[in-house]
């Protein structure tokens, strides 16, 4: 009796530990964020820099560093932290760019005039057909494409 109550036990607890082990990988994948950005990334990458820097400079003055490997990480970090500074910067340059060119389009698209579409709505029956169609899909007649202003 005690040694059943402990082989179940026993495999009550396998299948617990085992459980997120055998779990669909979907599960791991909804965690996972969904709105990563080049600027988003850019920001975590800086952010860990900074993070790394500060290790440096508490195991520096914890002695754990020599001098030259302190200056020689230090001046890594900092280039490195540089560059993505620059590349968030070029990125900030683009976007307002972007919104410069996305306004221009805008406002031409807006003075444009509107060409003539063709209709293709059925004499006989009224239907309003899709694009380009030269029998009507509701009664079957011949339809003649008009042109109207859209």
């Amino acid at each position: 009796m005690l040694l059943g109550i402990a082989l179940l036990i026993s495999v009550g607890l396998l299948i617990f530990v085992a459980a997120p082990l055998l779990a669909p990988e979907t599960q791991a994948a909804a965690a996972l964020p969904v709105d990563v950005t080049p600027q988003v990334d850019l920001k975590r990458r800086r952010l860990v820099l900074y993070e790394n820097l500060q290790d440096l400079e508490f195991e520096y003055k914890a002695g754990k560093l020599a001098p030259d490997d302190y200056q020689a990480l230090r001046v890594d970090y900092t280039a490195e932290a540089a560059q993505l500074m620059a590349a968030s910067q070029d990125l900030e340059v683009q976007s307002t760019e972007d919104a410069q060119i996305e306004r221009a389009v805008a406002a031409r698209r807006a003075r444009r005039t509107p060409e003539s579409v063709p209709d293709y709505t059925c004499p006989k029956c009224g239907f309003e057909n899709p694009l380009p169609v030269k029998f009507c899909g509701e009664c079957g007649g011949k339809i003649s494409p008009r042109s109207k202003k859209a």
